[in-house]
């Protein structure tokens, strides 16, 4: 069902730590600001810039200067990506970089699971439409095991952590062609490409640049995002009340995943708030909308937040389990 395919990749010509940033939308001002005067050729030069049109002009004024380079053949890539994660615990994770094709939803071939904003998808869509490329890639999962496996030698490109091997990419087409694939980082993008390639018909325009992972890799882990909620004083669900937010949160933890539950912040205390069974969590955190709402991968960042009156309220997740 997925339309995945090799592609002629652009680089660096001189790849170094200096040039990498993590994804444009984990990055706070003062993240950015350093990243900008780190190198002048760092990524968020393009990816994060003050003005998308400047953008683009400086990503195809970095191909004539040679800066980038492009792939002559297509190929796809094996990466490795070595992390420690919130809980302290370091990993590795393997997937694949290639070509993918944007479908609209009602497709079936790539699937979403969370709701986006306008805001994001404009500032998108005009970097797209002034760089017509894909300057960063999505992340998305499918089932089965990998139809690629890290090649005994070298990496071609290695940077934080990250390395990177290219492979042929023979097969990558027949071996999707009956998957689905979940989005687990990059709606705004991926909606984006597809409204783009609705204006603009050339050839290649609703393609993405995309890292996929199989549900069964070992270093697969999702880690919970909790809401902060601003200008919501309203909202006050009744629940069961726990001595201390860490009490609360290590409650949340013991309770079965067959209904949503969630612990709330507010006014110095914390509750377990729960929802009805078969219900996922974050649908449970849905029903309050999103007027006002913020994202944290940081537990003490919440409750930081509500306590200086930065925020009414904070919802503090458990992480969604892969299969979920």
């Amino acid at each position: 069902m997925a339309d995945v395919r090799p592609f002629r990749a652009i680089r660096y010509a001189q790849p170094t730590d200096a040039v990498v940033a993590p994804p444009y939308d984990v990055l706070d001002d003062t993240a950015r600001a350093t990243l900008l005067a780190r190198d002048p050729h760092n990524v968020v030069h393009l990816t994060l810039s003050g003005s998308e049109e400047d953008a683009g002009r400086l990503f195809h004024r970095w191909l004539d200067e040679g800066v980038l380079l492009r792939d002559p053949d297509p190929g796809a890539w094996v990466v490795e990506q070595r992390y420690t994660g919130p809980d302290g615990i370091a990993r590795v994770r393997t997937g694949l970089v290639a070509s993918l094709a944007a479908e609209p939803y009602s497709t079936g071939a790539v699937l979403p699971h969370e709701r986006t904003h306008a805001g994001p998808k404009e500032s998108r869509l005009r970097l797209l439409r002034a760089a017509r490329a894909q300057l960063e890639p999505i992340f998305l999962l499918y089932d089965g095991e990998p139809p690629l496996a890290v090649p005994v030698r070298e990496p071609e490109l290695a940077a934080e952590g990250t390395r990177l091997w290219r492979v042929p990419g023979e097969g990558l087409a027949e071996f999707f062609a009956d998957r689905q694939l979940l989005i687990a980082d990059g709606h705004h993008r991926y909606e984006t490409t597809v409204a783009y390639a609705e204006e603009d018909p050339r050839p290649g325009s609703n393609r993405l640049l995309v890292v996929l992972v199989s549900t069964s890799d070992p270093g697969l882990e999702i880690f919970p995002t909790h809401r902060v909620f601003t200008g919501r004083v309203e909202i006050d669900p009744p629940g069961e009340p726990a001595v201390s937010v860490h009490a609360a949160v290590a409650a949340l933890e013991e309770e079965p995943y067959d209904a949503s539950v969630a612990v709330l912040y507010r006014n110095g205390t914390a509750r377990l708030v729960r929802g009805e069974p078969g219900e996922l969590d974050v649908e449970l955190v849905d029903r309050f909308g999103h007027e006002g709402i913020a994202y944290t991968a940081d537990l003490e960042d919440a409750v930081a937040r509500v306590d200086s009156g930065r925020a009414d309220c904070a919802f503090l997740l458990r992480p969604t389990r892969i299969e979920d």
